[in-house]
């Protein structure tokens, strides 16, 4: 006789029964201990993705999701809101929140946020300083992934010419890539070639991006010669055209939206032109035409979650023992918080949006990966300021400044002063950078122009705090302000004075918002875990976006990248991811 346990698995042989109950007690205890851990232990190994070859266990894919331009509050505002079925719910409910997530440094900018997420490291050491830069060897602006020793792939214009080279530090996913002995594939998916690009690393298999120009998705000579099939493919079925033809209408009745302001916002920018001021937008005109437009609507996210898919299935992620990377990003959501607001009906409508497409996502993980047998975090590159229209409106702190007019302002006091009224080259990143040649030419201290700077732009209503940034540490400052700076801060790519903006101040017009500031409306970002090796739960403690690329090291198992300072976040780990 067989007995059974009441889940219906077989526990020993009666006989055997027998002989453990004639035991004493103690003893008897300890062996039923023995088989009920037993039996633990297998029901979990059936969860576990099988043994790699060094015997570690882990996930058989891990996808890592960064949403361009995401509010931490937007996981509450919106939260009764998102379907039981969406990714935003499965995230809060069944995996791991880090609810007090930060920036630890400025400027809170897209290329930035990407590439500290994944370095575990800040610009002061990956060297991303920014968007774009002003280079002090070469003399001129750069663009974050700017390469022009590679050349474009799939497309005939200059969108291509992209290469993570100008980031100075491995990323996490350049880490798994050497752990595997280069097995493990990494695969990079965004509309924003930065976006895709950084997150993937120097040794990814490929990065595509979006060529706004042509509709296609595209990558360059750093990573491939030609466009696998699967890509072809994709981009010959231009979905964009499809997407197009279904206009942007609300997902649920407009009235509905009680979390936004009312549509048609003076104050909100106009993307599709004067003539569309509201909801329903017209896109079928941009069929054929104009490949550029899906960005700024909500169907630029379900064609990059399109593409990651494909991804998947081509590439055959997560479907072998040695574990793979997905890098994806959502980059529409800036687009529409720029032109909109994060209290505009459009972005609420974006996010409804995206929790389906998020949700659509894992049910297509689970198909083609395994339930269980994947990780995934969620988080984002930055946040975003109040559209300060919005904020006068409702009697809030905010404006707007323009450092382009502030540089022209500057020209004639330098020119009577030094000789010369043109010894600004840039105003990148909340930053003003010296045309040192001309200073020095005109045999002038570089002090005495700092100095000049500082006390004209202290004048200015709309600063908080400027100062030379050789002497950071001499001016006073709240320390966690300071050490954000100090973080942001690479030599060769950093300005020589910096100012910082009173709270709820943008650089910006009369429409829209923008991000970069230290401050908490664009510094606190979201932070979610779920799958292999997650605990359920959430935690207050104050972590950091640079936590994220050492807490894959030690779920992974894997060195975490070269440049990072980030530390564990322990209570989002499970036992079982360490076996």
């Amino acid at each position: 006789m067989i007995c059974y346990c009441r889940d219906g698995r077989p526990l020993m042989h009666s006989s055997i029964f027998v002989k453990i109950y004639s035991m004493r007690i103690p003893a008897l205890i300890l062996v039923l201990a023995a088989f009920a851990f037993s039996g633990f232990g297998q029901s979990n190994a059936k969860k576990n993705p099988p043994k790699t070859t060094t015997g570690v266990q882990r996930p058989k894919l891990v996808v890592g999701i960064v949403i361009d331009q995401m509010r931490w509050d937007y996981l509450y505002r919106f939260n009764n809101r998102f379907a039981a079925n969406g990714g935003f719910k499965k995230m809060l409910n069944q995996g791991f929140s880090c609810e007090n997530t930060f920036i630890p440094y400025t400027p809170t900018i897209t290329a930035c946020g990407h590439t500290c997420l994944y370095t575990g490291s800040v610009p002061g050491i990956h060297g991303i300083t920014g968007n774009a830069w002003w280079d002090k060897q070469l003399g001129r602006s750069v663009y974050c992934t700017e390469d022009k020793t590679v050349k474009s792939v799939g497309t005939d214009n200059n969108l291509g010419e992209m290469s993570p080279r100008n980031m100075l530090t491995t990323t996490i996913c350049d880490e798994l890539r050497l752990a595997t002995n280069f097995e493990g594939k990494v695969i990079g998916v965004a509309v924003k070639d930065r976006g895709g690009i950084l997150p993937a690393g120097h040794s990814a298999n490929a990065a595509y991006w979006y060529d706004n120009r042509t509709g296609n998705w595209i990558t360059s000579t750093y990573y491939m010669n030609e466009l696998p099939d699967w890509v072809k493919k994709f981009n010959a079925r231009k979905l964009v055209d499809s997407f197009y033809q279904k206009d942007w209408t609300t997902l649920y009745p407009i009235e509905s939206y009680k979390q936004s302001q009312a549509d048609q916002q003076v104050y909100e920018g106009k993307p599709f032109g004067a003539d569309q001021k509201g909801f329903p937008y017209n896109l079928k005109k941009y069929t054929g035409v104009n490949y550029a437009a899906i960005a700024t609507t909500p169907f630029g996210n379900s064609l990059t979650i399109e593409m990651a898919k494909a991804a998947i299935e081509a590439e055959k992620l997560g479907a072998d023992s040695v574990t793979d990377f997905l890098a994806l990003s959502i980059s529409s959501t800036d687009y529409i918080g720029h032109a909109f607001g994060p209290n505009s009906i459009e972005q609420e409508d974006d996010f409804l949006r995206l929790d389906l497409e998020l949700g659509a996502l894992f049910e297509h993980l689970d198909k083609n990966v395994g339930k269980g047998q994947y990780t995934v975090f969620l988080s984002a590159d930055h946040a975003v300021a109040h559209v300060p229209g919005f904020s006068k409106e409702h009697k809030l702190p905010g404006g707007t400044i323009n450092d382009d007019q502030w540089v022209k302002d500057m020209a004639k006091p330098l020119e009577e002063r030094f000789g010369h009224g043109n010894l600004i080259v840039s105003t990148y990143n909340y930053q003003v950078h010296l045309n040192h040649k001309r200073i020095d030419s005109l045999k002038v201290s570089k002090k005495d122009v700092q100095d000049f700077i500082v006390d004209w732009l202290e004048k200015q209503p709309a600063i908080s705090r400027v100062f030379a940034i050789d002497r950071m540490m001499e001016v006073p400052l709240n320390a966690k302000i300071r050490q954000m700076f100090a973080n942001g801060y690479y030599p060769n790519r950093g300005g020589d004075i910096q100012f910082v903006l009173q709270p709820g101040y943008i650089d910006g017009g009369a429409t829209g918002t923008t991000h970069g500031a230290w401050n908490p409306y664009d510094s606190h970002i979201p932070l979610l875990w779920y799958g292999w090796g997650i605990k359920q739960g959430s935690t207050n403690r104050e972590v950091y976006m640079t936590d994220v690329a050492s807490t894959l090291a030690a779920l992974l198992h894997i060195q975490m990248p070269s440049g990072a300072v980030g530390t564990v976040i322990e209570e989002a780990i499970s036992v079982q991811s360490r076996f």
